[in-house]
């Protein structure tokens, strides 16, 4: 069993930490991008697939590749962010499976099915997406997932030689307090959860 996590925990990870639209002038090295990999592979995935790849754009040649695929509202914040992380999945995540899941031949579930091994590639690599945002909380940085963009614009700039399909954007760094909005509500346990 595990022990719970303490109440300044739940706060960095959740009741207090915000989406962000606005970012201080201050780098993220390359240090911390490895930590928060190293944090956020740990979460599970289905079969141990971990389908999702990331690119973290933070220079200014990959901030104009990225510039035209953003939709008018995501543009000025992403351009100012220290790191965009493209979150993909890798359509042949299955290949890497002898190696991830070794305990049976997985990798024969999704070859023989490509439909299952989109539908496995997408759901895995958000819920990986979910554990990149709270790794990032968890080390220090700030966040702002994006879904406006162009998916076959992203695909075709960064992607066209693997293969790789785009899932979300997030923004990282070092997020500007003064550039939040309010807080917006939440649904209650009874307006979203049943008993069964």
């Amino acid at each position: 069993m595990n022990d719970a996590i303490n109440h300044t925990a739940c706060e960095t990870l959740f009741t207090q930490a915000r989406t962000h639209n606005g970012w201080l002038d201050k780098p993220v090295s390359d240090a911390q991008l490895q930590a928060v990999w190293d944090l956020m592979k740990m979460g599970p995935t289905s079969a141990n697939c971990s389908p999702a790849r990331i690119v973290f754009v933070r220079s200014a040649e990959g901030k104009e590749k990225l510039r035209p695929t953003l939709s008018s509202g995501n543009l000025q914040k992403t351009m100012q962010a220290p790191v965009t992380a493209i979150v993909a999945w890798d359509s042949a995540f299955y290949d890497r499976l002898p190696t991830l899941f070794p305990h049976g031949d997985a990798r024969s579930w999704f070859t023989s099915s490509p439909q299952l091994a989109e539908e496995t590639a997408f759901r895995n690599s958000s819920l990986q997406a979910a554990y990149l945002i709270f790794a990032c909380r968890a080390r220090g940085l700030d966040t702002g997932p994006m879904s406006g963009f162009d998916r076959e614009k992203v695909d075709a700039a960064f992607f066209a030689d693997n293969g790789w399909k785009s899932n979300l954007l997030v923004n990282i760094g070092y997020g500007d307090p003064g550039k939040l909005y309010g807080r917006l509500p939440r649904l209650s346990f009874d307006e979203a959860c049943l008993l069964a």
